[in-house]
């Protein structure tokens, strides 16, 4: 990062809501919020100084990355580079403002913007009319179409000449509002509505009910990687990972389909407040929208709820698909989340639109509870900003054994094949998968292997990108070959 060779001071101005807090209450805001910046100074290595004053903050640093940082940190409103600061005396807010704007303003269209807070001998209007006068020779005062601006604000005993306003992400300062378990998909809605409970002040739990193997998985954490690292400063949010495949076949080998998807909404929202009891969280985070899909109708979402021990909270219930893409957009998780394809959509052929809770509950009765206990139980729990992005995704390219239901295939030419391959292996050379793999079946795991390892490393990460599992063999076909032989022995040495 390239420093100034003099700390920069930037004027931080709160969320609007800040100032109609009590006292106390904006108190607590205004530390939690100075704590905030220095904790994403801290995490993206800049340094840092953050005093406070009434209704505003004053953030130093060598670090220029700093205008663009505070972008991010909830219950900013606005701020600006501070351009010259002198006491709060007339005379002097004049001197200096010449000093520093009567080169830029001259043969221009100029006009001073003051505001004022405090006990002083003169008001705003004092000000932009001295000031104003002091630039003049040479220049025009133009107050409704100016070409430069300049800016003055008195607080107190000081003054300070700022630069234009930088627009903050508002909102309240995270962690002031207690903590909620989000459902996250990785998906574009859910990724939203995370953002849009953090930036009312909630810190967010992570829940991922996972029901498209390891590379859904690392897709999703991809996702939720984005708002951990770059919207979540003053927190250390976890992402539960629970594997739902048994509680998914529990409830299809006793709920008619129909009334699938509601269900698996209803174990979604069950297994959050496992998690939620645990964090001592509040409340349930969703990012469903009335009528997007079939699950979502008005009556669905009742049935779904009627499980919840905690209040359920929906923060795009009134947006449609297009504001939710561009809030994506916004928050930096749009082209992440069009890698992933959706897999928690179970979708029957006529399902249920009116689901009534006790028609539902009397449905799900045969399900065996301990399934979904033991499911959140044995879950992975990731402490999502200590995670190394590079190392998650080399770690969920490679396998060193087959799994059973995997489609094997071998990308080398075809001599290579016929001389030796995998038993039941499919030969497509690489650069022929590379054109094609989008004609495979998306819901079938595959294991490539090249000679090395390395070229179906790179096949198998674009794969993923496009929602495959895929992964290469490590080691390439030597060590594939090894393995075969090992499984050869292993299964001659079992008793018959």
């Amino acid at each position: 990062m390239t420093e100034s060779a003099e700390p920069i001071e930037v004027l931080v101005r709160f969320s609007g809501e800040l100032s109609t807090k009590a006292k106390r209450t904006r108190t607590r805001f205004e530390a939690r919020l100075a704590r905030n910046i220095r904790d994403a100074c801290h995490s993206h290595g800049l340094r840092c100084r953050v005093t406070r004053g009434w209704s505003r903050l004053h953030v130093f640093s060598p670090d220029p990355g700093i205008l663009d940082l505070l972008r991010r940190v909830f219950g900013i409103s606005s701020y600006s580079l501070v351009e010259g600061r002198c006491d709060a005396s007339l005379d002097q807010i004049v001197g200096l403002g010449r000093r520093l704007y009567a080169d830029a303003v001259r043969g221009r269209r100029y006009a001073v913007r003051a505001r004022r807070s405090g006990q002083h001998d003169f008001s705003s209007y004092d000000v932009q009319r001295e000031l104003g006068s002091a630039l003049n020779p040479g220049a025009t005062v133009d107050l409704t179409d100016p070409e430069v601006e300049v800016r003055v604000e008195v607080r107190d005993r000081e003054a300070y000449f700022v630069g234009e306003p930088i627009r903050g992400a508002a909102g309240l300062p995270l962690g002031v509002q207690g903590k909620a378990v989000v459902l996250i998909s990785g998906g574009f809605d859910s990724a939203v509505a995370a953002w849009m409970v953090l930036r009312r002040g909630v810190e967010a739990e992570y829940l991922f009910c996972n029901l498209g193997g390891a590379a859904y998985k690392r897709l999703t954490i991809e996702v939720v990687k984005v708002l951990a690292d770059a919207w979540s400063y003053g927190t250390h949010p976890k992402l539960h990972v629970v594997d739902f495949a048994s509680v998914m076949a529990e409830f299809q080998r006793t709920v008619k389909p129909s009334y699938w998807q509601v269900t698996l909404k209803r174990m979604m929202y069950l297994a959050a407040a496992e998690v939620a009891a645990e964090a001592g969280a509040d409340a349930i985070v969703t990012g469903e929208s009335i009528g997007q899909v079939s699950s979502q109708t008005l009556a669905n979402l009742r049935a779904i709820d009627a499980v919840a021990p905690l209040p359920v909270l929906r923060p795009l219930l009134g947006f449609d698909k297009e504001e939710i893409l561009d809030r994506a957009r916004l928050l930096g998780t749009y082209e992440l989340s069009a890698r992933v394809r959706e897999y928690c959509a179970i979708v029957p052929d006529r399902p249920v639109t009116a689901a009534r809770p006790e028609r539902v509950a009397a449905l799900e009765e045969n399900i065996d509870p301990a399934v979904l206990k033991k499911a959140a139980a044995d879950r992975q729990v990731l402490r999502l900003r200590d995670l190394d992005t590079a190392e998650l995704i080399g770690s969920h390219l490679f396998v060193s054994e087959i799994p059973a239901d995997a489609i094997v295939i071998d990308s080398r030419d075809a001599e290579a094949f016929l001389a030796w391959h995998w038993p039941g292996a499919e030969h497509r050379e690489y650069d022929e998968l590379t054109r094609e793999f989008a004609g495979l079946a998306r819901d079938r795991t595959y294991v490539l292997y090249c000679s090395e390892g390395i070229l179906t490393a790179h096949l198998a990460e674009r794969m993923q990108s496009k929602g495959y599992e895929a992964y290469s063999f490590q080691g390439g076909v030597r060590r594939l070959r090894r393995h075969a032989e090992s499984v050869i022995a292993t299964s001659t040495d079992e008793p018959r």
